[in-house]
């Protein structure tokens, strides 16, 4: 099952996995210029999972509208994101020798549980700014073949040079006839560390993270997740938004966290 998003691969993805000999089961492909992403494709899985089990599908390779990210279902409509997608192909990589650098390329928004499988593998995660553009420049600063992001944005060098979701759905099929194994058995190769974000809108003038408050809520949540998680705040480079993400396997703690930063910001844009 492929599902285009009413969007730019909406041809040429069905027309490919045909080709290449799949029964191919089609959704997202009449674009009107007005429907693309909607209800569909990658950023919403769920007409694809309900199409999958409909169908009994093997597989369901969910593209946005200009196809550059890629979501995979599994034969139960269950998800890989692209950190699920990125570790599969890093290790397999890894153990063939073609991982550039022994090394992946992810944001800072890549989970906890993506960075400690690799460590197990002795793969390196390179971390940059949110955006595949900043993934690009440090792979091709490094040498590095394969990066991405969460949402599905996967870069592999070796065959093309941005993000291209066909791309990777069909590494994803070769590991399945690699291996013999139905998609939900490596959909997921490490178990994902639980993760919240919430935003908190400011107005323009307010620069809450300056703030001694929010400042000391920081610190307070760096110490209360040290060696059990992760903290990330950042300021949207588009919005007048804080995003407030955290990672931590004790959800209760993780909740608290979040929720005391977000206070402190809110108090400090008020």
């Amino acid at each position: 099952m492929v599902d285009c998003a009413h969007g730019a691969a909406y041809k040429a993805a069905p027309q490919v996995l045909w080709e290449l000999g799949a029964e191919v089961v089609q959704v997202g492909v009449s674009p009107n210029g007005l429907n693309i992403n909607k209800d569909c494709g990658s950023t919403d899985t769920r007409m694809a999972a309900e199409t999958v089990v409909s169908h009994g599908a093997d597989i369901g390779i969910c593209l946005d509208g200009d196809a550059d990210r890629v979501m995979i279902l599994d034969q139960n409509g269950a998800v890989a994101d692209g950190d699920q997608i990125m570790g599969l192909f890093a290790a397999r990589w890894a153990q063939e020798s073609r991982l550039a650098g022994g090394t992946l390329v992810a944001t800072v928004m890549s989970n906890l549980g993506l960075e400690r499988y690799l460590a197990d593998n002795s793969i390196n995660l390179q971390r940059t700014a949110v955006g595949d553009r900043y993934v690009v420049a440090a792979m091709r600063e490094g040498g590095f073949n394969l990066g991405g992001e969460q949402s599905g944005h996967i870069v592999m060098t070796d065959y093309a040079t941005t993000g291209d979701g066909l791309l990777a759905g069909l590494q994803f099929l070769a590991e399945m006839r690699r291996t013999g194994k139905p998609a939900s058995e490596i959909r997921q190769v490490f178990e994902p560390v639980p993760q919240l974000l919430k935003n908190v809108r400011f107005s323009g003038g307010v620069q809450p993270l300056d703030a001694a408050n929010v400042q000391a809520a920081i610190r307070d949540a760096e110490g209360r997740l040290e060696g059990k998680g992760r903290l990330l705040i950042r300021k949207s480079g588009t919005e007048p938004l804080i995003r407030v993400m955290a990672e931590c396997e004790d959800e209760a703690e993780l909740t608290a966290v979040v929720d005391g930063i977000v206070a402190e910001v809110e108090a400090a844009a008020a």
